[in-house]
């Protein structure tokens, strides 16, 4: 996986992203809704990172992914994995 950005350092970040991918991809797949909190209890991993690797999941070289969101109240929203054709088949 390639991973970028100004603070991002291959040698100390990549297997820790490369992981986090993963898991939430491995969760996320079924299209279930969660919210970040939920994925994140589930993948040991901190909101931030994973609402990181959401967006990373919408991108072409990480599989060009669906991610939608609904808002559920209060200023908390749940996402949804919507897993790519080309990564179906």
């Amino acid at each position: 996986m390639h991973f970028d950005g100004s603070t991002y350092n291959h040698a100390r970040d990549g297997a820790r992203l490369g992981d986090q991918m993963l898991s939430v991809f491995q969760i996320m797949r079924d299209g279930e809704y969660r919210t970040l909190g939920q994925i994140a209890a589930s993948t040991y991993s901190p909101e931030s990172s994973v609402s990181a690797r959401l967006r990373d999941l919408r991108k072409p070289r990480f599989g060009g992914h669906t991610v939608n969101r609904r808002y559920v109240g209060n200023g908390l929203y749940q996402y949804q994995l919507l897993v790519s054709e080309t990564e179906a088949a």
